[in-house]
């Protein structure tokens, strides 16, 4: 019995998407679950910037915490779930969650950041309603208990 495992079908197969990125921010892998999930093929995304994904007005936040990391080798992502807008190809929003894994050489200096992210959208759209239909329920609650 083989316990080789074939990373370019685990690659393929996972639902989610996994994102690698080189010091600087370059995506260098891309998975069928990333394309699905953001639009861009594999080819369209290789060599590209994270920015392609990332709303405009979060970059400085994201560059800030991204060089840092590969900074210090440090990251609280990595068992806690971040959660954050993205943009997908054709600009509609996402919300999206995802934990981090860095890559390191022989010397221990960080090479890569490895991404696992999870579309969120529905259910963020669906805990903005909750708050919503909550907070509606108890501003009638309010006006009945002052009448």
């Amino acid at each position: 019995m083989s316990t080789a495992v074939d990373l370019a079908q685990l690659m393929d197969a996972v639902a989610d998407a996994i994102v690698v990125c080189d010091k600087a921010g370059n995506i260098a892998l891309w998975n069928p679950a990333a394309e699905r999930m953001f639009g861009f093929t594999p080819d369209e995304a290789r060599g590209q910037s994270l920015d392609i994904i990332i709303p405009e007005r979060q970059r400085q936040r994201h560059w800030d915490g991204y060089h840092e990391t590969m900074r210090t080798g440090v990251t609280r992502y990595g068992t806690t779930l971040l959660r954050v807008p993205a943009i997908h190809k054709d600009g509609h929003a996402l919300s999206i969650a995802f934990t981090v894994a860095l890559l390191v050489s022989e010397a221990g200096v960080p090479t890569h950041i490895v991404s696992v992210i999870r579309d969120e959208t529905a259910r963020w759209k669906e805990e903005r309603d909750l708050r919503k239909r909550l907070a509606d329920a108890e501003t009638q609650m309010k006006a009945a208990s002052q009448a």
